[in-house]
């Protein structure tokens, strides 16, 4: 039996294995169904990509129309404090 060893963020290590509790089993456990299943299919198990809201030129639209916005009609929002 070998043993694998990784690095990770702490707080990424304890919401990981909270969530895998949840589901009724440990890190261990899920890395070696991801792994079994990459071995048997032959690729990573499950679909991920770049979220486009953080694509440079969609940062760059916001940041004109925000500032469009600010040009005609000065802030583009206030505060509204909840008075109780």
């Amino acid at each position: 039996m070998a043993t694998f060893t990784m690095r990770m963020d702490d707080e990424f290590k304890k919401e990981f294995s909270s969530v895998c509790q949840e589901l009724g089993c440990n890190m261990s456990t899920v890395i070696t169904i991801v792994g079994k299943k990459m071995i048997r299919e032959r690729r990573i198990p499950f679909e991920f990509s770049a979220d486009p809201f953080y694509l440079p030129a969609n940062q760059e639209h916001i940041d004109r129309s925000i500032k469009q916005l600010e040009a005609m009609h000065g802030k583009v929002h206030e505060l509204i404090e909840d008075e109780q």
